[in-house]
């Protein structure tokens, strides 16, 4: 040891209160795209939590109920077969995922929102225009409105749901293709045709 590093030495001892060494032993644990611990489901409550404070829910669903919705919605299923896992009406789940800001691209693929928003007329007006009858008229018109509500919030609640329930899709999503590939590249070049 040179003079510079022996003296380095002794000041680690110093500080480290004469202990030859300050390393912990390290756990290998699996790596995760989560830095929370608490569970998908736990996230998706309180963030549930969050919206009731803050908003007069048009919804009689209690907050399990609401996220089974949005737990539903993020893995595809139709308002009728999130309305079966939960036991109400698909109308109900409807309010429940307007109420969570959750709007789905085909809840109003057939209309231009920004010209329903902008719209003076009655919904019987609109309904004739527009070739549709006027509980469609009033859907559309209560997406425009939710999605004026999540704009106003800069979209924040459905940007926490995107990062709770995509971000777990996508985490199993890309676990699974990385077994399948890391199979895959263990498996290249072997002759898989062989009779016993």
């Amino acid at each position: 040891m040179n003079e510079k590093t022996e003296e380095l030495r002794n000041i680690f001892t110093d500080v480290t209160d004469g202990e030859a060494t300050v390393t912990e032993s390290q756990e290998n644990t699996r790596g995760s795209l989560e830095k929370d611990e608490r569970t998908d489901e736990e996230r998706v409550r309180n963030v549930v939590a969050q919206m009731r404070d803050r908003y007069e829910f048009e919804t009689a669903l209690s907050d399990d109920e609401l996220v089974e919705v949005a737990t539903g919605f993020y893995d595809g299923e139709s308002d009728e077969q999130i309305a079966d896992r939960v036991g109400v009406g698909s109308t109900a789940v409807f309010e429940a995922r307007m109420s969570l800001h959750l709007v789905g691209e085909d809840d109003a693929d057939e209309v231009d929102l920004v010209a329903i928003r902008e719209r003076d007329e009655d919904d019987a007006a609109l309904a004739e225009e527009y070739g549709v009858d006027e509980d469609r008229i009033r859907r559309y018109r209560r997406v425009a409105a939710v999605e004026d509500e999540s704009r106003a919030a800069n979209d924040r609640y459905r940007d926490e749901f995107d990062s709770i329930l995509a971000d777990a899709e996508l985490s199993v999503r890309m676990t699974t293709d990385v077994r399948e590939d890391g199979l895959e590249d263990a498996t290249e070049g072997m002759e898989t045709d062989v009779d016993f």
